[in-house]
């Protein structure tokens, strides 16, 4: 499954809408998405979504669409 994860770029930075960033990931639940994201970046995690059918395929069609891999 592809998540949507909404970040601030540090991670003791307080959510401020106009800092907020995303990446997307591919991981099997929420939980393993969540993990990979704190284990590999020192971002300040605020939200992470699934994303599914039409949502999918609108957020694929941002031009900025790309799933984040991580080597682990």
């Amino acid at each position: 499954m592809i998540f949507k994860v909404t970040y601030q770029p540090a991670k003791f930075d307080a959510p401020t809408r106009e800092n907020t960033e995303s990446l997307y990931v591919e991981a099997s639940d929420i939980v393993i998405a969540r993990r990979l994201v704190e284990q590999n970046t020192p971002y300040n995690i605020e939200f992470i979504q699934p994303l599914e059918g039409n949502h999918l395929e609108y957020e694929q069609k941002d031009p900025n669409f790309k799933i984040t891999e991580f080597n682990v």
